[in-house]
């Protein structure tokens, strides 16, 4: 039996991961702070999908995704409930963006290297199993992106296994080889991914890539 998923974001990455959900077989519902947002999405996802408030998308989902700003990240959480929080794996797919131009495509972050946007979630909702992962790639690729024969790599982290065992199975359905990286602090690492992944973005207009770890024997 597939668990339901709810979604805290109805931007791209929202979207994207809620039909890369649907496509396997999940019931699926998007929050929102302004429905209008999803109405087309709503029409044409099908009978498996729903929308409603933070709250509402947060008690519905047995399994949690963080889809919003990294600045809005905290107060949308709050709107979801503590209660609606506790006990579930909530993948966090943010990056703590400062609103700011980037500098000569570098984005600006406002965190610090000694304390991740993750850990920061953690410490406020410590009853939640937050998991870090799709925050290094576009939402264009979020959902079995075609390289080839190379499998692109996911980083992940968190504190609690068993809830990083079930995002490793979520990123291998959509395409990815799941690397555990530890716990949260592993988040200072990882969030900066995205700062990688976007230059060439910002520079050259080029935003079809993924990260990929080799391997030695």
């Amino acid at each position: 039996m597939k668990k339901r998923i709810g979604i805290i974001g109805s931007g791209a990455v929202g979207q994207t991961l809620g039909n890369g959900f649907l496509k396997y077989g999940y019931e699926v519902k998007i929050g929102s702070r302004d429905l209008s947002k999803l109405s087309d999405w709503k029409t044409s996802a099908g009978a498996n999908a729903s929308t409603g408030t933070f709250a509402e998308a947060a008690d519905f989902g047995e399994i949690l995704i963080l889809a919003t700003k990294g600045s809005a990240a905290l107060s949308a959480l709050q709107m979801a409930g503590k209660t609606n929080l506790s006990g579930k794996t909530v993948i966090d797919t943010t990056n703590p963006i400062a609103d700011v131009p980037p500098d000569n495509g570098v984005l600006k972050f406002f965190t610090e290297l000694t304390d991740s946007l993750l850990e920061r979630l953690q410490r406020t909702f410590p009853e939640a199993h937050f998991v870090k992962a799709f925050n290094s790639v576009g939402s264009s690729l979020m959902i079995n992106p075609d390289f080839g024969t190379e499998k692109p790599t996911m980083f992940i982290c968190g504190n609690d296994q068993q809830a990083k065992d079930e995002v490793a199975t979520i990123c291998s359905l959509f395409g990815f080889d799941p690397e555990d990286m530890g716990t949260v602090e592993a988040a200072r690492a990882i969030e900066p991914l995205c700062m990688l992944w976007c230059i060439p973005g910002f520079r050259e207009n080029k935003w079809h890539h993924a990260f990929r770890l080799l391997k030695g024997k």
